[in-house]
């Protein structure tokens, strides 16, 4: 099994809000502490351009839209290394429990068999940075509801 980092947040928002947040990928640098920067459209197969604060350090990244539903759900996974060394997928996921209120998941999973040299180096900064997040979207989707 690889390394996993699940995150989840009830927040006092409607669904449009909190999807409005994780999508204005302009807006990540103004609330976001661990995704810096985001440029994608979207679309399935096509880039996502990210820089993340992995601790001490700012790394730019290329990843791939794997899948999207609006209002709903989008993944990204980064281009798999040959001979199965490393591959991830990171997911975000918006559930409406009433008008008012919503549940956002994150996931994310490192497999490979470099998966546990990499989560050694770099595990405690992508855990901090994933809870981090999460702790942002909620704080911003309920700042923009005005909750």
């Amino acid at each position: 099994m690889g390394f996993t980092v699940d995150a989840a947040v009830y927040i006092d928002a409607p669904a449009e809000t909190v999807w409005q947040v994780l999508t204005d990928f302009a807006a990540y640098p103004d609330w976001n502490p661990f995704c810096l920067e985001a440029k994608t459209s979207l679309i399935p197969g096509e880039p996502i351009d990210m820089l993340v604060q992995l601790g001490p350090k700012r790394l730019r990244q290329r990843e791939f839209i794997r899948t999207h539903t609006p209002h709903r759900t989008f993944s990204y996974t980064m281009k798999p290394a040959p001979l199965n060394t490393l591959h991830s997928l990171r997911s975000h996921t918006i559930t409406a429990v009433n008008a008012d209120r919503t549940r956002y998941e994150s996931h994310f999973e490192l497999n490979g068999w470099l998966h546990p040299a990499v989560a050694t180096l770099l595990g405690k900064h992508l855990r901090h940075g994933f809870d981090t997040m999460t702790a942002a979207v909620q704080h911003r989707a309920e700042t923009l509801s005005g909750t």
